[in-house]
């Protein structure tokens, strides 16, 4: 697997849990261990980013600050696409 940044990590985190997503929904679409996740969730609550709901089944979902975040990261891949190397 090829390094990943760690706004790569984030924008796949936010976009997991886009709608509404559980704790391992949103590890497995990420592909990251449960003790990076809840490294990566700390970060992103605190930055108001994601949120935890938990009166309904412990969810987690994007904000309307971590859509604004990719929506933005989107428009950047669009002008500026990934360098692909050998």
């Amino acid at each position: 697997m090829k390094y990943r940044s760690r706004t790569e990590i984030t924008v796949l985190i936010l976009e997991a849990a886009n709608g509404g997503a559980t704790k391992t929904k949103i590890m497995y679409k990420s592909f990251l261990s449960y003790a990076q996740l809840k490294e990566y969730f700390t970060m992103l609550i605190e930055n108001g980013l994601l949120e935890y709901e938990d009166r309904l089944i412990n969810m987690y979902r994007t904000t309307e600050k971590g859509l604004r975040l990719l929506k933005i990261y989107n428009q950047i891949e669009e002008i500026i696409p990934q360098i692909q190397t050998k």
